[in-house]
């Protein structure tokens, strides 16, 4: 008999929905609950989807979701570090040249990274090799602030990209940016926004690769990088 058609416990359901046989990216904190906690949970999830069909209001399905996840990764401890990355900036954010960094996967249709040596991998084929990409050291695509949302793809087996194939800014905000400077919060962007998958080798992410990467956006002249981690 097949481990599908064999009983499981309620525990072997919670961690299924970590990059399992039921992956679903959106539910994966289930997995860093405890036992009880998840029951608690999906109980509590089940109420207020009954009630937000009563009244017509998904306000609080959003709660208990975005609850739910804070709970999950409250208690995540395996990229603790010792240090933060915070520094004061040396000069008012009005006068300094900015650019965009974000973990979210993002890349133009007609540049494709390729990862894994493999072309035109789907968002499937990514989750399923996630842990082959934690292996990898990643790779940085340049994505002009000029570019349309309908040139950009998002590529990432580490989060649910159905929100952000919709519209790019859930997770890659360029057009935020541009908006932030049209009225004046910061003096200047770069011409170009970047984007890599943040399902990566963490070390040689921290020690080889952004060092490269500093030095490339302080040839561009660029006082402060907005990051967004996905």
């Amino acid at each position: 008999m097949e481990k599908s058609n064999q009983a499981e416990s309620f525990e072997e359901f919670i961690k299924s929905f970590f990059y399992g046989r039921r992956c679903d990216l959106s539910f994966k904190f289930l997995s860093d609950l405890e036992p009880d906690k998840a029951s608690i949970f999906i109980q509590d999830l089940f109420k207020d989807i009954v009630d937000s069909i009563d009244d017509k209001d998904l306000g609080q399905v959003k709660l208990r979701l975005l609850q739910g996840q804070m709970d999950g990764y409250r208690e995540q401890k395996n990229f603790d570090y010792d240090s933060g990355p915070f520094f004061p900036l040396k000069k008012p954010l009005s006068s300094m040249i900015l650019s965009l960094l974000t973990s979210s996967g993002h890349f133009l249709k007609t540049d494709d990274p390729k990862p894994l040596g493999v072309e035109n991998m789907t968002q499937q084929e990514a989750e399923n090799r996630v842990f082959d990409f934690l292996k990898e050291e990643p790779f940085l695509s340049e994505i002009p602030f000029e570019a349309n949302p309908g040139e950009l793809m998002v590529r990432h087996g580490g989060y649910d990209t159905r929100a952000a194939l919709k519209d790019p800014n859930v997770s890659f905000p360029y057009k935020r940016m541009i908006q932030l400077n049209t009225k004046g919060v910061f003096k200047e962007l770069t011409a170009k926004a970047y984007s890599f998958v943040g399902a990566c080798s963490q070390i040689r992410l921290l020690k080889k690769t952004l060092p490269g990467w500093v030095d490339k956006f302080r040839n561009l002249g660029v006082d402060a990088v907005v990051l967004v981690p996905v």
